[in-house]
């Protein structure tokens, strides 16, 4: 009997998991984590970005502090960036994507504004410190780009699966619902990432 009863609970097992693959709740839990993984990623390279600003702000400073509204705006921005707390579960929140979506606009245009006025200033360009800077911050714009391209078709990947039969019925039963991506507007207004040159122009030209 003990026998037939360890029969009957690994058959019952092999089919449990046989309903759970076939109903996709395997490739649910794979592409949620894979949306997850995405996020975090994409939280990195913004936070990278924001610890760039400091010592942007402070190289830019020594040679233009007359400049005090730009760099106002610069500082402002960041700490804006500094103060939303973001978690996992953020990217269900339609309201937090549209506010962190906002405060990373506001960011990217101050940082623009800051290089623009920097154009100014042949010495600061000059600078090694600010060139390395520079060379960071257009650095981890890329990699910003690529990791949000990632998760918006990890998102969509996964929204196409949560709306398919039969995983719609396995993602109803354990709660999954579709994810919150970028909107159109949100990425419009965040994808325009600083402009940095790297070639300064003489004094007089």
């Amino acid at each position: 009997m003990a026998n037939l009863g360890k029969h009957l609970c690994l058959a019952g097992l092999i089919l449990l998991s046989t309903f759970l693959s076939g109903c996709g709740y395997n490739n649910l839990q794979a592409q949620d984590e894979a949306v997850k993984a995405s996020w975090a990623e994409v939280l990195n390279q913004y936070q990278r970005r924001a610890d760039l600003v400091p010592n942007l702000v402070n190289v830019v400073q020594g040679y233009a502090a007359q400049e005090k509204e730009v760099l106002t705006q610069v500082t402002n921005a960041r700490a804006s960036v500094g103060e939303l707390k973001l978690s996992p579960e953020s990217m269900n929140d339609p309201e937090v994507m549209k506010q962190f979506s906002a405060v990373q606009g506001e960011l990217s245009s101050a940082l623009s504004r800051l290089l623009v006025v920097s154009e100014n200033y042949p010495n600061l360009k000059s600078d090694n410190l600010f060139r390395d800077l520079s060379a960071q911050l257009e650095g981890t714009e890329n990699r910003i780009a690529v990791a949000r391209n990632r998760f918006i078709e990890q998102v969509q990947a996964f929204n196409t699966t949560v709306r398919q039969f039969p995983e719609n019925l396995t993602a109803k039963v354990i709660g999954m619902k579709p994810k919150e991506g970028f909107t159109v507007d949100s990425e419009a207004n965040i994808m325009r990432a600083p402009k940095v040159d790297f070639n300064p122009k003489p004094v007089g030209q």
